[in-house]
């Protein structure tokens, strides 16, 4: 799952002064299992159609395998299940999210949409329950009249990365 070191920057990655003056989020909403999510713009490397899943043995549950992108060997998430979303979606894209050096791809169900947060739509309050459950939800966001649940990718990783290690020390016993 590691990148090297230099990759390299994204326009999504630059944040520009009035967004940070204004604390406008610009977010990529995408489907999975039929429900809304929010990333957050700059973790998002980019999206292709899903065209085949090579099976990994020995991969932790939340993985369905790899798909090879360009000659680059992405892992590929399903978090239907984790999400608490409808299994009963077939999954047609990918989408491929970066934290530092790790990337990984997100299995969706429909081509994602790019729209602006701006932070009265922001609907976390203190000390609520933000996720109800569900992992890798950092707080909840108002899309017109829907709400979305923003993807904490750096915990998403953590927990593929976590998941990856407790199996490879498992079958080491």
């Amino acid at each position: 799952m590691e990148l090297p070191c230099d990759l390299p920057q994204l326009i999504s990655d630059v944040e520009t002064e009035e967004s940070k003056a204004s604390g406008v989020l610009r977010v990529c909403l995408i489907m999975i299992g039929g429900e809304l999510f929010a990333i957050d713009l700059r973790q998002v490397r980019e999206v292709f159609e899903l065209e085949s899943v090579t099976p990994v043995p020995g991969m932790p549950a939340s993985l369905v395998g790899v798909a090879n992108l360009r000659g680059t060997i992405v892992p590929l998430a399903d978090l239907r299940q984790s999400l608490g979303a409808a299994l009963s979606t077939t999954p047609r894209y990918v989408i491929v999210v970066r934290h530092k050096v790790h990337q990984i791809g997100l299995l969706i169900d429909e081509v994602p949409e790019i729209r602006a947060i701006y932070p009265e739509d922001m609907l976390d309050s203190p000390g609520s329950s933000v996720n109800g459950g569900r992992p890798f939800l950092s707080q909840l966001v108002r899309v017109e009249d829907r709400v979305s649940g923003m993807l904490e990718i750096p915990s998403l990783l953590a927990s593929v990365e976590e998941a990856a290690t407790d199996m490879n020390m498992s079958e080491r016993r």
